[in-house]
């Protein structure tokens, strides 16, 4: 079996190449530029955002495994995606999404430019679906890469402002990634169970956790957050207490952090 990936270097992707390559199949990796194989991986040369080249990269394969996603956007990729893996006849679609796709509301401009990727998400949901190829799709919770990332962006201010009674139940991309394994190498089973971490955390207690990990002092702020979408987020739209299946807890992650030199 051959299977393509897309977002294959991102951090998901990362994780999922290794585990389908030691489970004896083909893997391609979908890139926007091209670069030689390595550890008997293909690199082949397209991009899901203009659907250059997806006929050739799709060519043979049986399995596509689709991780490339973005802010906004998302729709047209997976539409690109899938009218190239139709004409590549395709077997088995297995796409990741993120849990509350369906239940955050994304009306307002304020709701869009805030929690506008659950809206793609949910629309290239649909894509798939309708596709007419056998799919699997799976939600997970953010990443702990995400949530590092997000605080990341947030301490480069003296007060970092969190969102008011939001709470975030961050899973491991590796945890995730076997899981997509497990999917992508059996039968096409449509939308499966959530993928959640271990615990639920409020954003603040986030905030404070990377900071001390990371050495640096900031003053935590939580701000209420308006508008529809950030009330359903405040509801635990984002949260899958009942699929708390992942094992890497955010602490254990951020053990992993390198502590920077300087409190700053």
């Amino acid at each position: 079996m051959t299977i393509l990936i897309t977002g294959g270097t991102g951090t998901l992707g990362g994780h999922l190449v290794p585990l389908l390559r030691h489970a004896g199949r083909n893997v391609r990796v979908l890139t926007r530029t091209s670069r030689p194989g390595a550890d008997g991986v293909a690199y082949v040369t397209g991009d899901v955002s203009t659907g250059a080249g997806l006929d050739a990269a799709l060519a043979g394969a049986e399995t596509v495994v689709h991780c490339a996603g973005s802010a906004k956007g998302d729709e047209e990729k997976a539409a690109n995606l899938v009218r190239a893996a139709s004409a590549a006849g395709v077997r088995h679609l297995v796409y990741i999404s993120v849990v509350g796709a369906d239940r955050v509301p994304v009306v307002s401009g304020l709701d869009r430019a805030m929690f506008g990727y659950f809206a793609a998400k949910l629309a290239a949901e649909r894509v798939v679906a309708e596709s007419g190829i056998p799919w699997t799709t799976l939600r997970a919770t953010q990443f702990h890469d995400w949530i590092v990332t997000t605080m990341g962006m947030m301490a480069k201010l003296p007060v970092m402002t969190t969102w008011g009674g939001v709470r975030f139940q961050p899973v491991d991309a590796g945890d995730v990634a076997e899981r997509l394994a497990e999917l992508a190498l059996g039968e096409p089973a449509g939308l499966v169970p959530d993928i959640a971490g271990p615990r639920v955390y409020a954003m603040e207690d986030l905030a404070r956790d990377y900071l001390r990990a990371t050495g640096r002092r900031r003053l935590v702020v939580p701000v209420r957050t308006p508008g529809r979408a950030a009330a359903a987020y405040r509801a635990g739209a984002n949260l899958a207490p009942d699929r708390a299946v992942g094992r890497r807890t955010w602490e254990d992650f951020l053990a992993g952090l390198s502590r920077p030199a300087r409190i700053g």
